[in-house]
């Protein structure tokens, strides 16, 4: 490989993991505040699926301060069993939470 080349390879893979480093982060995030003790990306754990609330939300704009708060205080979930607040998240992790569940597909 041409030197012009690998320059190419390695560029490209740095553009790649940057566009990688929110989502890894912000499931970090998730796996870290025990968001993953009730939720899952693509199934139904005791809370709905992270996909799903996506889905649920994409066209709703003010969705993201709703779920903002609902992580931050608690409140009246989808199903049975009430999403409790989330002492350990602050308002701005939350942010950050509820806009990477937003962009699940």
């Amino acid at each position: 490989m041409c030197e012009q080349s690998r320059k190419r390879v390695a560029l490209f893979g740095a553009f790649l993991s940057v566009l990688c480093a929110p989502a890894q982060a912000d499931m970090a995030l998730a796996q870290s505040r025990n968001c993953l003790s009730c939720h899952a990306i693509d199934k139904k754990v005791v809370g709905p699926a992270f996909k799903d609330i996506a889905a649920r939300y994409a066209n709703d704009k003010g969705a993201a301060d709703r779920l903002t708060s609902k992580i931050v205080r608690g409140g009246a979930s989808w199903g049975v069993v009430a999403m409790p607040a989330n002492e350990r998240v602050t308002p701005e992790e939350a942010k950050k939470l509820v806009a990477w569940v937003l962009s699940q597909k």
